[in-house]
């Protein structure tokens, strides 16, 4: 399997847009949220998923800035992996790069594509990092291999310790330099 992570640009943005209502669908179980009455994975009246990605035109309206990327297995779409950097992170001074998102296709999970792209992108973003998740037993297979990547990818490096999101509350805050 040949994986690569791919900034993705403008014209392939709809490709992360046809993947990202899979995304919802799946922290739907772990965040125990429903759709709306439109049937989208949104707490408002966004009614439709064309109106739900206009509000991630701000990933490719600052390049440089954040950095929206396409995980691709054997040239066909697999995932996506989000990173922020300040004033577009929400942690310390001192974190470089923020993972806002981060998911994979099903198909393609226990099979190492996580690990590979993840390690991609830190190869590719050297400095602080920052990532956070969901720390309750529901999302137990997500923390699993944020420990078994970060360890893998960091020689064990890392930090990890319950912090507080402004909208999500309570998450577990992984943070690592490399």
């Amino acid at each position: 399997m040949k994986v690569e992570l791919q900034l993705c640009d403008t014209e392939d943005k709809f490709i992360i847009n046809n993947i990202y209502p899979l995304y919802l669908h799946d922290l739907s179980e772990i965040w125990e949220r429903q759709t709306n009455r439109y049937g989208v994975f949104e707490e408002d009246d966004t009614r439709t998923l064309a109106e739900q990605n206009r509000v991630f035109d701000v990933w490719w309206e600052h390049p440089g800035v954040l950095f929206p990327y396409l995980i691709k297995v054997d040239d066909l779409p697999a995932g996506l992996a989000f990173v922020a950097t300040p004033p577009y992170t929400p942690c310390p001074s001192y974190i470089n790069y923020y993972l806002n998102e981060f998911f994979l296709l099903r198909q393609y999970r226990g099979k190492g594509v996580g690990e590979q792209a993840m390690r991609q992108l830190i190869d590719k973003m050297p400095g602080h990092w920052e990532l956070q998740t969901n720390p309750t037993n529901r999302n137990a297979r997500a923390q699993k291999f944020w420990r078994k990547t970060l360890g893998v990818c960091t020689n064990g490096e890392y930090s990890e310790e319950l912090g507080h999101h402004l909208e999500e509350g309570e998450m577990l805050v992984f943070r690592f330099f490399r």
